[in-house]
């Protein structure tokens, strides 16, 4: 295959400041172990998230100014309703600040003590929203899923019959809700199937739940599935997402994913009572129902983005530039989730560290030793973000041990990117050298933001 080339030509540029090990090794020590505690300006290589750091397009940032910031009734507004509209199918457009914000809207009408919420994989603000409202999030990941190293068309798949059987054994009167998470964050960027969709909406219309779509990559999803089921190979990707979401009753966004936005978010729904309620409780949290927490000169930005996001050249690129990456890693033996996701490289912290028990969470030692050998930031996907405690205090492990290194959209170069490898398996070679961590400081909810850590010598 050709060299990967970015579909872009760059005309502004922002400086990288270096630093040495020796300056990171106690950067890290100053940060207790906990890289969200870790300032930008000592970061050479931000894979932290994909959330917000995009590279906005000379298009997006003409929208920027043309944003008309009114209070009620903006144009900027209608014309972010008419694309997520024609999109999804959805009547009801609610803009939000950003995707939690939606969450919180959502769990906190449909939430409560005594209900579950189904998923194939939740992430760890949709958990968060949906255990503070008192209800309970549950996963039901396919089984292909759960095996990092073997690879599979659509690893991030909902299990449809644990699916049928959960309905069963409580009740679909308490359950609220089915989310579909496209791609699959937590489960490694992977793909669901527009089969696999439509499964689980045929088991959500048998027993009467609501099924919505957690939207943050929808495109990344939909170029997947035109690679990957034969059916859609020659469908346009806008019409793959259109189907995806004729399917679902409702879509939550983080727009700062998929739209290139660095703020932004939405809540779309076809029930008109239900929008009623959630822009209620809108104008109380976040605004008015034509801003929703947002300027109006972002409502531009996102609109632009979400139909620039679906343009082929630009999905070819993205996926390719992870694979790229991914394959590097496994010439070289590192254990990483196969095959590539859609927005990140998925390190297999529980195989790339045996020796590291889970309660000493392998995947934050490892994404420490990554930043302090070459100043490269991922974040921990595991026990310390997915990790809890039963009714004896003991630890209760994740599903996976994974450190992501999500890739920010039209920000790094190839060279980049090899930079990245040659940390990665440099710090493979020197695994045995890394040790685990332990809990000195930790908060009730979402504790990985703010936990403060120390090394188990």
């Amino acid at each position: 295959m050709k060299t990967i080339i970015e579909p872009f030509k760059i005309k502004s540029v922002e400086p990288i400041n270096f630093n040495t090990p020796e300056e990171r090794r106690q950067i890290l020590k100053d940060a207790f172990y906990n890289l969200f505690l870790v300032k930008s300006d000592d970061v050479l290589i931000d894979l932290l998230t994909d959330s917000g750091t995009s590279a906005m397009s000379s298009d997006q940032w003409a929208g920027i100014m043309r944003g008309d910031e009114s209070y009620a009734g903006s144009p900027s507004f209608f014309r972010f309703k008419d694309v997520i509209e024609d999109i999804t199918g959805m009547p009801q457009v609610i803009p939000t600040h950003q995707g939690r914000a939606a969450e919180k809207i959502l769990f906190s009408i449909l939430g409560g003590k005594g209900k579950y919420f189904v998923s194939n994989t939740l992430f760890d603000t949709t958990r968060a929203n949906i255990e503070f409202s008192g209800a309970e999030g549950v996963d039901l990941l396919c089984a292909e899923g759960k095996q990092p190293s073997v690879p599979a068309q659509f690893k991030g798949n909902l299990d449809v019959e644990a699916l049928k059987r959960f309905i069963v054994e409580k009740g679909a009167a308490n359950i609220p809700l089915c989310i579909i998470t496209v791609t699959n964050n937590s489960g490694g960027g992977q793909p669901v199937s527009m089969q696999n969709i439509k499964d689980v909406r045929a088991v959500c219309t048998e027993y009467g739940i609501p099924m919505f779509i957690d939207a943050c990559r929808f495109a990344e999803n939909a170029y997947f599935i035109k690679l990957r089921e034969a059916a859609y190979a020659n469908t346009s990707v806008k019409a793959i997402a259109q189907e995806m979401f004729s399917y679902a009753d409702g879509a939550t966004m983080s727009a700062k994913k998929d739209a290139f936005a660095n703020i932004g978010g939405f809540l779309a729904v076809r029930d008109g009572a239900l929008a009623q309620e959630c822009r209620n409780l809108l104008v109380i949290t976040e605004g008015f129902p034509t801003y929703g927490g947002l300027a109006g000169r972002d409502l531009e930005a996102i609109a632009i983005g979400l139909q620039e996001v679906m343009e082929e050249s630009y999905l070819q690129y993205r996926i390719r530039s992870i694979e790229y990456l991914t394959n590097k890693l496994i010439a070289a033996g590192v254990p990483v989730m196969q095959p590539a996701g859609g927005h990140a490289v998925y390190l297999d912290a529980k195989a790339f560290l045996p020796h590291i028990p889970p309660h000493e969470f392998p995947g934050q030692a490892l994404a420490g030793a990554l930043y302090e050998v070459g100043g490269v930031r991922g974040v921990e996907i595991g026990s310390l973000m997915f990790g809890k405690y039963d009714e004896n205090g003991a630890p209760v492990a994740a599903a996976l041990e994974l450190v992501r290194l999500a890739i920010p959209r039209r920000v790094y170069t190839q060279s980049h990117i090899d930079y990245v490898s040659e940390v990665v398996i440099e710090v493979f070679e020197n695994r045995n050298d890394i040790c685990g961590l332990r809990i000195v400081e930790e908060a009730p909810l979402l504790r990985h933001f703010t936990a403060k850590l120390a090394p188990v010598r």
